[in-house]
C-alpha cells in the first residue's frame, strides 16, 4: 500500500526545468513569426521574459534543429523545419487542396505531369505532396508522399537553392552527392552556382539528372512573408519535354505565383 502511494506521487515528482523551457521556446516561435527581420538575443530574451545567458543554449539547440537559423549579424528567424511543418499541418493541406485547380490547367496547358512538394521536417529532402498525372501515353510518374533528393531534381534545386545561405552550406557538406546518371552534378561548386542561377531567374532545370529519360522544371511558391515554403514542377519524358520547354515556362511561373498568392490569402482569413 505505501509504494503504491509512493508510485502515484510520482508525476509531482518530475523535473521543473522542461515546462519552463518548453513556454521559452513557444515564445521565441511566437516572437519570430510576427516579425521578417528576425531578433536578436537580446530582444527574444525579452520576448521570453528570461535572462539572455539561459536562452544562449536553447537557440543553439533549435539552430541546430534547423527549426532556427542564425544570420552573420546575430539575429534569429525560422529555420526551415519550422516552414516545412508548417506546411504538412492544416495550413498546408488547405494550400494543396486550394491548388489543384491551378495544378490541373497547368496539366492541361503542357500536356505533362505536376507536381506539388515541400521539404521535408529535417530539411535535407523534398517531399511529393499532390500530382496530376500527365494523360500521355509516355509520361512521368511519381508517387504522392515519395521523396527525393534536392540535388539532382528540378523541384529540389527550386527548394535548395531558397534555403537560408547556412544551412544551404550545411546541406551541401553533409550530403552525399551521389551521380544517380551520367548528367548528375556532383561538384560543390558547379552545384552553388546553378543555386546562384535558380535565385536570380526563379526556375530551376533538370534534365536526367535523377531518373534517366525525364526533365523538369520548377518554380518556388512564397508565403505571405516572402519565404519560399514549397515548389510546383512540371516534368515529362526528355525527348519530348525538351521540345517545348520554353512554352512550358511562362505557364509553370504563372501557376506558382497563383499558389503564392493563395498561400497569402490563407493567411489573411485566417
Amino acid at each position: 500500500m505505501q509504494k503504491q502511494e509512493r508510485d502515484e506521487k510520482l508525476p509531482s515528482s518530475a523535473p521543473r526545468g522542461e515546462p519552463k523551457s518548453v513556454g521559452r521556446i513557444f515564445s521565441i516561435l511566437e516572437a519570430l513569426s510576427r516579425t521578417g527581420s528576425g531578433l536578436g538575443l537580446a530582444e527574444l530574451a525579452g520576448e521570453a521574459g528570461a535572462p539572455k545567458t539561459s536562452l544562449v543554449g536553447l537557440l543553439s539547440g533549435l539552430v541546430a534543429e534547423k527549426a532556427l537559423v542564425r544570420d552573420e549579424a546575430g539575429r534569429y528567424q525560422l529555420g526551415p523545419r519550422i516552414h516545412s511543418l508548417a506546411m504538412q499541418v492544416t495550413g498546408g493541406r488547405e494550400l494543396v487542396k486550394l491548388a489543384r485547380p491551378i495544378m490541373e490547367a497547368l496539366c492541361e496547358k503542357t500536356g505533362e505531369t505536376v507536381i506539388f512538394g515541400a521539404l521535408t521536417p529535417r530539411a535535407d529532402l523534398v517531399h511529393y505532396l499532390d500530382r496530376i498525372e500527365s494523360t500521355n501515353a509516355i509520361r512521368y510518374a511519381v508517387t504522392v508522399g515519395e521523396e527525393r533528393e534536392l540535388y539532382c531534381s528540378s523541384m529540389g534545386k527550386t527548394l535548395l537553392a531558397f534555403l537560408p545561405e547556412e544551412r544551404f552550406e550545411e546541406y551541401l557538406m553533409s550530403t552525399d552527392l551521389r551521380a544517380f546518371t551520367e548528367n548528375t552534378i556532383t561538384d560543390q561548386n558547379q552545384i552553388r552556382q546553378e543555386m546562384k542561377k535558380i535565385r536570380q531567374e526563379g526556375i530551376a532545370f533538370s534534365n536526367s539528372e535523377r531518373v534517366p529519360g525525364a526533365s523538369g522544371i520548377g518554380a518556388p511558391i512564397y508565403s505571405d512573408a516572402g519565404e519560399v515554403i514549397a515548389a510546383l514542377v512540371v516534368a515529362g519524358p526528355a525527348d519530348r519535354f525538351l521540345k517545348h520547354v520554353k512554352e512550358h515556362e511562362p505557364h509553370l511561373r504563372d501557376a506558382a505565383a497563383d499558389c503564392s498568392r493563395l498561400a497569402e490569402g490563407l493567411v489573411k482569413t485566417r
